[in-house]
């Protein structure tokens, strides 16, 4: 039995007995995957915990936050603990991230500083997270119906000493209206005003300040004058009570936050639902044979798992028995459903569409693209640009100016009339709170890297949103980049007498025993006329080209000895006039047992230009923005590829170094460079650019040194990145402008007594609400096409929309 004392809390149990005994919970390693990963000590991810034990990286979400000063306080609060290597919280996304050693503290014990600080913590992607989400709307709802309910009986109350003349009232009948409109407002005090009392009392008691205090000073001071002048009309503050105006400001102040906090959870709840993507159970095959549901994060690689329609699979994997149809939406940024037969791969975080499937797992954790795609979106999501860092670092020296205008406002006041006095101090904590300040920044990124991630951009860097906001200069490399990773047939050249059909079809067979890519590239054009020839004794020579004896399933030809590879494996010469920029891949038939050989069919391949390319550059330079290729290709291919995309600025035969050193000279002539690349050989370039862009399907996403990892493969995502990145930096400095313009009109006529509270309240919930709305316009700028714009680069929606 332990000795210790238990506190209020501890004793009730429905509330906190279930939240402490999950808190120890996760103090179990088997626990701190399914809401973190090991890193290296600064964030980076690690392959294993071989050596050193590593550090972990968890992210949990944060209760009882409400401006930018409590994620500070939260910060200091973690950092404060032995162990604790980083911290970041986001006041906009009530997230944290904290960097953590194993050896040394235990996530209860962090969890515990947070909650000494005032606040609740729990693993993101936790089913309690999201009922208590739910539950903390639910109640703010209930908050602002009160405070709107009685706020109207008031009024009423009210009413009658706006609209008298002198002896229309009598005394009593004053007296009963005062004392009415005191019993009504009582629910306000005590339930509506709930969350900014006990942030103001947290705040005080930790000897801080928050931007709850000058509200709760506020509310306290009117609430206590009015009671005052109800209880002893003839006293110093017996001339007016200001009830009326007391609900008012309580009622705007709530609807004010009940707004922010939908619009909030629109773009941070989209995270959430992305990040709470997985199943939190799967069935999994035992010994016996028989499916039992287990927690998704018991899985390990080897196990057998059955996905059924409807569900997301937990796990990246390989279907072994069944055929359906995925939706990768997340993956991909299409939303097409995907054929899964037998024996293909499958993804964790993708649906099962169609019908059940039994899936062998492969990768589980922090091992699968899904857990690597949700790592990025969390990093970004608790970045803060270089304007919030400032705004968050005036937050609390602006409070503390605040609460001396007031005092000093009402020690002006108070000779002439005490309750005006009062009254003006209140205006003054009121309608100088920097809620709009915090928000104008972060708010706007937030929801311009929700609206990008929807469709298939993950933004991995917000800095890097000002940054491209400024880009004059878009370097593309060619590879994977412009033109897609594999090959496509460009022509057919056949001797007289074979048809072109016949040759791709013997090209085919031979083809479909090879993973080169001209091979495959030679299957893909044929498709499917293949299955006319089959293909024994085959020999490949790597690099070269494969030699096999065809046989008609038909009948009616004779086996032939074919080969198919270059000019050299094929035994003909080179050709006259062929494309150097171009790959020759040459049939040739066997006429005899001594080598002799006769040419078939010439198949001329390139690598194919993505269709969206040639409109996007096109999008880009009536935008003002140069493009430039760098290619590590052969110049003569370099040149081919840059016309058809129509890029007059190309360099080929570029070394890593190479593309390094033009990108610098660009940079030296004074232009802002953004750099495009597939991640394979372009990491000093996309390194040293001021912002870049990675394909994910290249690397893995964790590598990736780019600010922006496109996801879907289309080019248009680029242009839509640099569009909305300009009207974001826009929408920023309206959102500024504003927050300084409101504070510079308003605080000069709070000073001088002629803002009411209700009036004062009612512009500080308008001003961060404003902020907001301006915001959410980021969210329906992607899809939208521009006059001027070309229809292709118009940016198709998907279904991650919905997310």
């Amino acid at each position: 039995m332990s000795n210790a004392t238990p506190s209020p809390a501890d004793a009730s149990p429905p509330v906190a007995s279930p939240q402490r005994l999950h808190t120890t919970l996760l103090d179990d390693p088997q626990e701190w995957p399914s809401f973190g990963r090991p890193c290296d000590g600064h964030g980076a991810p690690v392959e294993s915990a071989a050596g050193d034990a590593p550090a972990w990286e968890s992210h949990v979400v944060l209760s009882g936050m409400h401006c930018a000063a409590c994620a500070l306080t939260i910060e200091e609060a973690l950092r404060s603990v032995r162990g604790v290597l980083q911290a970041e919280v986001s006041a906009t996304t009530h997230r944290a991230r904290v960097v953590w050693q194993p050896a040394q503290v235990l996530p209860s014990t962090w969890m515990a500083a947070v909650a000494r600080a005032g606040y609740q913590a729990l693993p993101a992607m936790d089913a309690f997270a999201r009922t208590q989400r739910q539950q903390e709307s639910r109640r703010a709802l209930w908050r602002w119906l009160v405070a709107g309910f009685c706020m109207m009986q008031v009024m009423m109350y009210a009413w009658p000493a706006y609209v008298a003349q002198p002896g229309d009232l009598s005394q009593e009948m004053e007296t009963l209206l005062r004392w009415a409109s005191w019993v009504i407002t009582l629910p306000v005090v005590c339930f509506a005003c709930g969350p900014f009392f006990a942030s103001a009392l947290r705040d005080v008691r930790l000897r801080r300040v928050g931007m709850d205090l000058p509200v709760a000073l506020g509310m306290a001071i009117t609430f206590a004058v009015s009671t005052a002048g109800t209880f002893d009309p003839a006293g110093i503050f017996g001339k007016e009570v200001y009830f009326d105006s007391l609900t008012m400001f309580v009622f705007f102040l709530l609807t004010g936050r009940w707004l922010e906090l939908r619009l909030r959870d629109s773009t941070a709840g989209a995270l959430e639902a992305v990040m709470n993507r997985l199943p939190d159970s799967v069935e999994r095959r035992g010994a016996d044979g028989a499916f039992t549901r287990v927690a998704t994060r018991r899985l390990a690689v080897g196990d057998v798992i059955r996905v059924l329609p409807g569900e997301a699979f937990p796990a990246d994997g390989c279907i072994t028995e069944g055929s359906t149809q995925a939706d990768e939406a997340l993956l991909t940024g299409e939303s097409t459903p995907v054929a899964r037969p037998l024996g293909s791969a499958v993804v964790a975080g993708s649906y099962n569409l169609q019908a059940a499937v039994q899936v062998r797992v492969e990768g589980t954790g922090s091992a699968t693209r899904f857990a690597q795609i949700v790592a990025l979106m969390e990093s970004a999501s608790l970045q803060k640009p270089r304007l919030a860092q400032l705004a968050d670092r005036v937050a609390r020296p602006f409070l503390i100016a605040v609460l001396l205008a007031a005092v000093i406002a009402a020690a002006w006041w108070w000779p002439s009339s005490p309750s005006h006095a009062l009254m003006v101090a209140v205006a003054v904590l009121i309608v100088t709170c920097p809620c709009a300040l915090s928000l104008a920044t972060p708010v706007a990124m937030l929801t311009a890297a929700g609206t990008l991630a929807r469709h298939g951009l993950l933004v991995r860097n917000l800095q890097g949103l000002e940054a491209l906001a400024a880009v004059d200069t878009l370097v593309f490399d060619k590879t994977g980049t412009l033109t897609r990773d594999g090959m496509a047939l460009q022509g057919v050249h056949t001797i007289a007498g074979l048809a072109r059909q016949d040759a791709l079809a013997m090209a085919a067979a031979l083809a479909r025993q090879s993973m080169h890519p001209a091979s495959r590239a030679l299957c893909a054009a044929a498709d499917g006329d293949a299955g006319r020839w089959a293909a024994t004794q085959v020999v490949e020579e790597a690099g070269q080209g494969l030699t096999a004896r065809v046989i008609d399933t038909t009948g009616a030809l004779a086996p032939r000895r074919l080969r198919l590879g270059s000019a050299r494996h094929a035994g003909v010469g080179a050709g006259q006039g062929a494309d150097c920029a171009a790959l020759q891949v040459v049939l040739s038939e066997e006429t005899d047992g001594r080598g002799a050989v006769v040419e078939l069919a010439r198949f001329t391949l390139a690598e194919s230009l993505r269709p969206e390319a040639r409109a996007v550059v096109q999008a880009l330079q009536r935008e003002g923005v140069a493009v430039h290729m760098l290619s590590g290709d052969r110049m003569a291919s370099v040149q081919r590829v840059a016309a058809q995309a129509g890029i007059a600025q190309a360099q080929g035969d570029c070394s890593p170094g190479g593309k390094l050193a033009a990108l610098q000279a660009l940079q030296s002539q004074g232009r802002q460079v953004a750099m495009v690349g597939d991640g394979l050989n372009d990491g000093p370039v996309l390194a040293g650019a001021h912002v870049s862009f990675a394909f994910g399907s290249a690397v893995p996403l964790a590598r990736s040194r780019a600010d922006f990892v496109v996801l879907g493969g289309s080019l248009q995502l680029v242009l839509q990145a640099v569009l909305l990145a300009r009207k974001t930096l826009r929408v920023v400095r309206q959102n500024l402008c504003w927050a300084a313009a409101y504070n510079a009109l308003c605080v000069p006529l709070a000073v001088l007594g002629y803002m009411p509270a209700w009036l004062a309240g009612l512009g500080m919930a308008l001003s961060s609400l404003l902020v907001v709305l301006n915001a959410s316009r980021l969210a329906r700028l992607v899809g939208e096409e521009r006059p001027g714009q070309d229809a292709a680069c118009a940016l198709p929606r998907t279904a991650l929309e919905t997310v």
